[in-house]
C-alpha cells in the first residue's frame, strides 16, 4: 500500500522563484521511487505556478492549506473548495492546529469546510491533537474524541471513507519533540474506534490516518512501521529538499 507524504510549506518559500525551485528539485528527485505519494501543499498564490506540471506527474498531487465553506460570494479574503478545484487540487488540509490556536478556528467552522470539501469531491485531511497542557491534565484522548466527533457531524456514511485524518500532537508541532511510535498507535487504534462508533466496521478499517509533528528522516520510518500510520504530514522538513526527500525514501522501503 502506498503511503501518502503531505508536504505542508505554510508560509513559506517567501518568493515565487523559491517555491519553483522547492517544487521542481522535488519533482526530480521522487522520480524513481514507488509506492509513495507526495501532496504539496504550497501557499494558495503559487497553485497556479504547479497546476500545469502536476497534470504530468502521477506520483505528486496538488493539494491547498485551507478553504472556506462557501462555493462563492461576499467573504473577503477566502478561497473557495470549487476555485481550489479548478486549479487542480485534490486534497485539503482543515482544522490544522495553527489555525485553531492562532486564527481561533472553531469546531463548527471546521465541520463546514469537511462537509464543504467533501461535497465538492475533493479529499479532506482533517488535523487533529492535543496541546501540552492537555497532555500534562491527560485529556489527549478525551480532546481527540470530541474534535472528531464535532468535525463529523452531518457527515454521512458514504462521505466518510474519503476523510484522512492527521494526528498532530500540537506539542510536538516543530519543537523537536516527536510523538513516541508506540503513542501515535495508540492514538491510531483510538481514531479508529471512534469512526466505528459512528460508521460501520469497514468505514474504519479503510480510514487512512497520517502523522504530524517534527518528523525527521531519523524517526518517519518509524511511524510508517511500528505506529502503523498510512503515511505523515510534514511541516518544516518539507522545506529542505533534500531531508524530504530523504523522508520520502525512507517510507518507500
Amino acid at each position: 500500500m502506498k503511503s501518502l507524504i503531505v508536504a505542508n510549506w505554510k508560509c513559506n518559500p517567501e518568493t515565487p522563484k523559491g517555491a519553483k525551485l522547492l517544487f521542481n528539485t522535488v519533482k526530480r528527485g521522487i522520480k524513481n521511487i514507488k509506492n509513495v505519494e507526495v501532496v504539496i501543499c504550497p501557499p494558495f498564490v503559487y497553485l497556479p505556478f504547479f497546476q500545469k506540471k502536476i497534470k504530468k506527474i502521477e506520483k505528486i498531487k496538488l493539494g491547498a492549506q485551507d478553504v472556506f465553506w462557501k462555493e462563492k460570494g461576499a467573504f473577503t479574503g477566502e478561497i473557495s473548495p470549487l476555485m481550489l478545484k479548478d486549479l487542480g487540487v485534490k486534497y485539503v488540509i482543515i482544522g490544522h492546529s495553527e489555525r485553531r490556536q492562532i486564527l481561533k478556528e472553531t469546531d463548527e467552522m471546521i465541520n463546514k469546510k469537511l462537509r464543504a470539501v467533501l461535497f465538492t469531491k475533493l479529499r479532506p485531511i482533517l488535523c487533529v491533537g492535543e496541546t501540552e497542557m492537555e497532555k500534562r491534565k491527560e485529556q489527549g484522548l478525551r480532546v481527540l474524541n470530541s474534535q472528531i466527533s464535532r468535525a463529523l457531524e452531518g457527515v454521512p456514511e458514504k462521505e466518510a471513507d474519503k476523510i484522512i485524518l492527521a494526528y498532530e500532537p500540537v506539542w510536538a508541532i516543530g519543537t523537536g519533540a516527536a510523538c513516541e511510535p508506540n503513542s501515535v498507535l495508540e492514538k491510531k487504534l483510538l481514531l479508529q474506534r471512534i469512526f466505528r462508533k459512528r460508521y460501520s466496521p469497514n468505514i474504519s478499517k479503510k480510514l487512512k490516518i497520517l502523522y504530524g509533528g517534527s518528523v525527521t528522516p531519523e524517526n518517519a520510518l518509524s511511524y510508517i512501521k511500528e505506529a502503523k500510520t498510512n503515511g505523515l504530514l510534514i511541516g518544516g522538513s518539507s522545506l529542505k529538499a533534500k531531508e524530504f526527500l530523504e523522508i520520502v525514501k525512507m517510507v518507500s522501503i
